[in-house]
């Protein structure tokens, strides 16, 4: 045999080959999975047009709120899911590749569904694998998949796949379920911080409830607190107008003191001063995660981001995502959030001295920098009345202010806790200024002077430690 004859053998041979293959698959009956997806089309598998979008882990509730919307909108709410070994591996139209040529059997079956977060104490069920046969906004027939994260099989992240005859269906499809899903975000006016998870590092959010706290709560010096309510809350209150006359919304305040002073407190006040704002707390590891935190916040404004200790921000010298100190990335989030964002940055510090060079080197960060000291005479009594001391009469309370000059918020909270605990011991229903008395003396015993110390209290001669109550923080975070 010549080699032509050879060549035109095997091509023979091969077209031979093909038209039995499509022979063969022509007569293989059509899995229902298949047939129930290019049903709907009216167009056969090899024509399909997928469009996929990936979000973050911890946006997958939103995300199957906007699908739920747009299913609403566009009828066809029934999910079905896909059975068969494997199926997690494989993209939606290569699954359905595959089981067209019986390569593999998958098959119309249950959908998959998880439980998530939408709040410190709600959930709502998501769909983690399932399709949903609907329309575009054109009319045309679609097919929604939804798909979550599933770290064991090293996906992470959630996707949307929209699966159309032609790409325009599919893409205005995909952009319309991510402006519902914007619309309907589970965050938006919530208390969350993130965190990291323990298997692969990806990025989690908690959500934290909302404190109430009213303002005769908040102890500190005569107008500091009006100050701070007004740069926080007034702006936001009449961004419209502020905005209209060519005024920027963008904020910083700085709340700098000595440990225990009511710093985080104050931030507590404003957490439950500004219900619907979206509030996002950074500290510890959250750090990592302040470039997100920034672009959530811009997204969903009003907003508020904390970043509790920024002095431990400005010491850490490892570097973030961006490849630049957390400090300069933090600057970084900050710049970037835009003047007209209704976005307000509340930093706290034990010790300003670490970060004024730095924030006087790149100015517009902070414009309000506010002291919450050590309570004078008229906050250590207001704190002592606060906290229970209340029905004493006047000269126990004069006594107990005199002897506590110098002593923090946090300080007057236990102290009126350990003198509870006295009144418990002692079978009384009230406290009195003896149970009092002997909770300030066992305070203040030399032996107690770490416990001082760690409550904010000032280096003095009792004291057998050196001080360093600068690292001292209440936090914002839940234990």
């Amino acid at each position: 045999m010549e080699i032509d004859e050879a060549r035109s053998l095997a091509r023979s041979l091969q077209k031979l080959l093909n038209e039995a293959v499509t022979l063969i698959d022509e007569s293989r009956p059509v899995p229902d999975l298949v047939a129930r997806v290019t049903g709907h089309l009216s167009c056969s598998l090899r024509d399909l047009v997928c469009v996929t979008q990936t979000f973050r882990d911890w946006e997958h509730a939103s995300l199957q709120r906007g699908v739920d919307a747009y299913l609403a909108a566009r009828g066809g709410a029934d999910w079905f899911g896909v059975s068969g070994q494997g199926r997690e591996h494989n993209d939606t139209i290569d699954l359905l590749t595959v089981a067209a040529h019986g390569y593999d059997r998958y098959d119309v079956g249950a959908v998959d569904y998880a439980t998530t977060a939408v709040g410190p104490d709600e959930t709502i069920e998501v769909v983690t694998f399932g399709l949903a046969t609907t329309t575009a906004p054109d009319g045309a027939p679609a097919v929604i998949v939804l798909r979550g994260p599933a770290e064991m099989f090293g996906r992470e992240g959630s996707r949307v796949e929209v699966i159309a005859a032609s790409r325009e269906s599919a893409t205005a499809a995909r952009e319309e379920i991510e402006r519902l899903m914007r619309a309907n975000d589970a965050l938006r006016g919530q208390i969350l911080t993130f965190g990291v998870s323990e298997h692969r590092g990806n990025s989690l959010v908690t959500f934290l409830p909302r404190p109430a706290l009213g303002p005769g709560e908040v102890i500190l010096p005569d107008g500091v607190l009006e100050t701070i309510d007004r740069h926080v809350v007034g702006i936001g209150r009449h961004a419209e107008a502020l905005l209209a006359r060519g005024q920027h919304l963008k904020r910083g305040l700085l709340l700098h003191g000595p440990p225990g002073t009511g710093k985080t407190h104050t931030v507590r006040y404003l957490m439950g001063r500004l219900p619907g704002v979206t509030i996002v707390v950074m500290a510890g590891t959250a750090m990592g995660f302040v470039s997100e935190a920034a672009a959530l916040a811009r997204r969903l404004q009003p907003a508020i981001v904390v970043v509790e200790d920024v002095d431990l921000v400005a010491m850490d010298r490892s570097l973030s995502d961006e490849g630049s100190p957390l400090l300069f990335t933090l600057f970084d989030a900050m710049d970037g959030i835009g003047a007209d964002a209704d976005v307000t940055f509340v930093l706290t510090t034990n010790r300003a001295d670490t970060l004024e060079h730095a924030l006087a080197n790149r100015p517009g960060r902070v414009d309000l920098a506010v002291e919450v000291p050590r309570p004078d005479a008229r906050c250590r009594h207001a704190l002592l009345r606060l906290y229970g001391a209340a029905r004493l009469p006047e000269a126990d309370l004069e006594r107990l202010v005199d002897r506590t000059d110098g002593m923090t918020a946090s300080f007057f909270k236990e102290l009126l806790r350990r003198a509870v605990l006295e009144s418990l011991d002692d079978g009384s229903e009230d406290v009195s200024g003896e149970h009092l008395t002997a909770a300030l003396e066992e305070m203040l015993r030399g032996q107690e002077a770490l416990t001082r110390t760690l409550l904010g209290a000032p280096h003095d001669s009792h004291d057998s430690h050196d001080s360093h109550d600068s690292y001292a923080s209440d936090g914002l975070l839940p234990e």
